[in-house]
């Protein structure tokens, strides 16, 4: 049997069969900065149903399980069609939990129950329920182009850390989060910068248990207009994703 050398190698070989993804949505019950926020109503269906939607409607993903440590969470997913096989423990669900560690907690259940994991895990967050599916799969085909262990999403940015982004010096005074090496006095001429987006993860499972933050590997990035990128966070940001879905079905 031949060696697989190579990461590449390995992206070949599952591109040449089907390729198993397996999406995961990470709710936990305890949201501060907006109460009940994962299954609030949203155009008429809890936020968390518009993540399952979306994660349905994708053909390359094979099954959508839901981490939550919140019964009432996971009562509401099952009723629309994802699967709730495990509680979350209540340790990686504090407002101070890494969501790194709830991936790979639920990676873990899939390696002991079904013996391997899945070729490709995809995040999909409920706070984005703007996305469309093809934003999702955007995302899969950039991972299969390979050489990657992490896909994000990004739009494009407010603001500039070269151009109009400012932090506190120790003096009291406050100047840019990067100064550049020339005066830049308009934000088109600074380096192009983007905000990440929670729209759709997409990474290596082996990457994921074996290292500790998404930077740590090779990341590349899918782009998604601004108006499918709004991220959930606040009572003010369910009310702008309230007013764009009524545009949307203009």
């Amino acid at each position: 049997m031949p060696v697989i050398r190579c990461r590449s190698q390995i992206f070949r070989l599952i591109k040449g069969k089907r390729m198993k993804a397996v999406a995961f949505i990470f709710a936990r019950g305890g949201s501060k900065g907006l109460p009940g926020k994962n299954i609030r109503p949203l155009g008429g269906k809890p936020l968390i149903a518009w993540s399952i939607e979306h994660a349905l409607a994708v053909r390359r993903i094979e099954r959508i399980i839901v981490s939550t440590d919140s019964e009432e969470i996971a009562e509401v997913a099952r009723a629309h069609g994802a699967e709730v096989p495990f509680i979350r423990p209540a340790e990686l669900a504090g407002d101070k939990s890494p969501e790194w560690l709830a991936w790979r907690h639920a990676l873990n259940f899939l390696l002991e129950t079904r013996g391997s994991l899945p070729d490709v895990m995809v995040s999909v967050p409920t706070t984005a329920p703007l996305r469309l599916p093809v934003d999702i799969e955007n995302c899969l085909d950039q991972y299969e182009k390979g050489d990657a262990d992490m896909v994000i999403t990004v739009t494009d940015a407010h603001r500039s850390p070269y151009f109009n982004m400012v932090t506190n010096n120790a003096d009291g005074s406050v100047g840019l989060v990067i100064p550049p090496q020339s005066s830049i006095a308009r934000r088109q001429d600074a380096p192009v910068v983007f905000d990440m987006a929670t729209v759709a993860y997409v990474a290596r499972p082996e990457f994921v248990m074996s290292h500790n933050a998404l930077f740590e590997g090779r990341v590349r990035s899918v782009h998604v207009p601004t108006e499918r990128a709004i991220d959930i966070d606040t009572l003010l940001d369910f009310q702008m994703a309230e007013c764009l879905l009524k545009v949307r079905e203009l």
